[in-house]
């Protein structure tokens, strides 16, 4: 019988400020509530979203699929699960 291998999913999330128009609809829609909006103003004078706890992605990518703007984008990679299965 062959032993599974299991990989832990690590999200990368990106974030393009010059595309973000700081709607919140990523911090809204997030299950997982990794997003927020900066305190601080960018150069264009609005909030820009942040991946706050990027850890906490399981990349179902719903950001993407919101976003109206198309400023997100994830990115997804395996590593060795210490899981034993």
């Amino acid at each position: 019988m062959k032993k599974r291998e299991w990989r832990e999913i690590v999200a990368k999330i990106y974030i393009d400020s010059n595309l973000c128009k700081g709607c919140g609809i990523c911090v809204e829609f997030c299950p997982r509530k990794i997003f927020k909006l900066k305190e601080n103003l960018s150069e264009s004078g609005i909030h820009v979203a942040v991946a706050a706890e990027e850890e906490k992605c399981t990349v179902c990518r719903l950001c993407e699929l919101y976003c109206p703007d198309f400023a997100i984008a994830v990115a997804e990679r395996g590593k060795p699960s210490s899981r034993k299965g």
